[in-house]
């Protein structure tokens, strides 16, 4: 650790946040919300009940949702009317979202970490839930991790490599272009808040940093994701989040890397998925097994999850992250019990799914359909060469 930068002493900051902040407390907040609204009780996931036997997928599942695999890496992805859609799905699918498509129907985009022939495919849906295409929608970039959707309906692919770039892909497969505003440096996942348009980034390693970019321009809703203002978190021991500005986003590799740039900027330790949720940040670091909290507003940070003071500990792992509609963060484990765990609006930790004998593997790409009555995820080591199996869950999400 660099001793003029900042790190979150454990001890220090939970007695400055958490315990004596109880807007950064998701148990705290969001159990005010629940108690003034009764719709929480039927919609929430909390309803779903325990984890019964494996299915055939080899995935336990609350009673009432089924399971199927939809891809398997190396295999060429079949359309359910039987016919060969010519995309052999990619190897170790990553990170991942869905769209919603104006037929009725909607996309499901997956990353790829494999070294030096990363890149990103496409399942395509139609309003029944058929799968009816598969394509390629990035090629040639390098262990592709997760990313993040954009409010336009575009994917962000990131690099997982000290010279890891973000690349935006149409996600019909028209393309994909570098977008070097977003900086140069181990990425693992973007969030944008569409409100004040800002993009929040992960970077997964040690001693990474917690970044915001503000572009310079905006376009009919559009970000400019090539030139704007890259900067990095300073937290104080009381959660206050300050903003320094990066010089020199896109560093050489004889220059001063991204995360070392400001003296002061805080560490975060090994930062995964990161997803926005209605004024608020959630992402993960796994070095540490912790879900993290930003309001954007407040400018404060405080954690949601820590599997060492945790009175249910049963999460671990900690990796992508998406958020149910109505407020419920599904963390994906990459390893542990190989779950997606929910972190409910009362403060209560439990699992929604768990894959049975591939310890080996990890969770990847969670993604909930617009009308929530259907996830995606991967097991990136699984399916019959362990190459990776994507599957679809039907079941209710918020």
């Amino acid at each position: 650790m660099n001793d003029n930068r900042s790190s979150l002493d454990r001890r220090s900051f939970l007695s400055g946040s958490v315990s004596s902040m109880g807007v950064l407390s998701l148990g705290t907040t969001f159990t005010s919300m629940a108690s003034a609204n009764p719709w929480f009780e039927t919609a929430s996931l909390k309803s779903i009940g325990a984890l019964q036997r494996p299915d055939s997928n080899g995935i336990r599942l609350p009673e009432g949702f089924t399971s199927r695999q939809v891809a398997n890496s190396g295999s060429t992805v079949r359309r359910d009317d039987g016919s060969s859609t010519g995309y052999r799905w990619h190897d170790a699918p990553d990170g991942g979202a869905v769209f919603g498509v104006s037929d009725g129907g909607w996309i499901y985009t997956s990353n790829s970490e494999t070294s030096s022939n990363g890149g990103a495919g496409a399942l395509r849906f139609n309003g029944k839930g058929d799968l009816i295409d598969a394509y390629s929608i990035l090629s040639g970039t390098d262990r592709n991790c997760a990313g993040g959707p954009t409010p336009w309906g575009t994917w962000l692919s990131c690099e997982e490599t000290s010279r890891g770039q973000v690349y935006e892909c149409d996600v019909f497969g028209r393309g994909a272009s570098l977008r070097r505003g977003l900086g140069t440096f181990k990425h693992e996942a973007v969030a944008i808040d569409p409100a004040a348009n800002q993009a929040y980034l992960t970077e997964d390693t040690g001693d990474g940093c917690f970044y915001r970019y503000t572009p310079s321009s905006i376009s009919n809703g559009v970000m400019n994701l090539d030139q704007g203002l890259l900067e990095v978190a300073i937290v104080d021991g009381r959660g206050n989040v300050d903003w320094a500005e990066i010089s020199n986003p896109n560093p050489s590799s004889r220059q001063t890397a991204t995360r070392y740039q400001v003296r002061s900027a805080t560490e975060f330790d090994g930062g995964e998925g990161i997803w926005y949720h209605d004024g608020d940040v959630y992402f993960t670091t796994k070095g540490d097994n912790r879900v993290w909290r930003y309001n954007i507003q407040s400018r404060t940070i405080g954690i949601t999850y820590d599997r060492r003071s945790s009175s249910n500990p049963i999460l671990s792992g900690v990796d992508n992250v998406t958020v149910t509609s109505d407020g419920h963060v599904l963390v994906a484990e990459d390893g542990g019990d190989m779950q997606i765990v929910v972190l409910g609006p009362y403060g209560d930790v439990y699992p929604l799914l768990q894959i049975v004998n591939e310890s080996y593997s990890e969770i990847t790409g969670p993604a909930i359909t617009p009308s929530g009555d259907r996830m995606y995820f991967s097991s990136q080591r699984g399916g019959t060469r362990r190459d990776g199996a994507t599957y679809e869950i039907l079941g209710k999400f918020g």
